[in-house]
């Protein structure tokens, strides 16, 4: 079975961090294209390793990306 995750990644330092909120897991990378392949080999170690338990315990079903502007300064 295959499924899709969330994938936020932002810069930090010299290089990037991705981040899965869905399963609080999170990987990094010289690139944005490093980062989010490492995330995605993190997510699948996660899948292959993990028992049932600890992905339900880990696992937020409902995860919501949007923006909100508020004034600065």
């Amino acid at each position: 079975m295959r499924r899709q995750f969330t994938v936020i990644i932002e810069r930090e330092g010299n290089g990037y961090v991705s981040l899965c909120p869905e399963l609080d897991i999170a990987s990094q990378g010289e690139t944005i294209e490093a980062a989010r392949d490492n995330l995605q080999e993190a997510l699948e170690l996660f899948f292959e390793t993990a028992s049932r338990q600890e992905i339900q315990a880990r696992l937020h079903e409902e995860v919501y990306v949007t923006q909100v502007e508020v004034a600065v300064g």
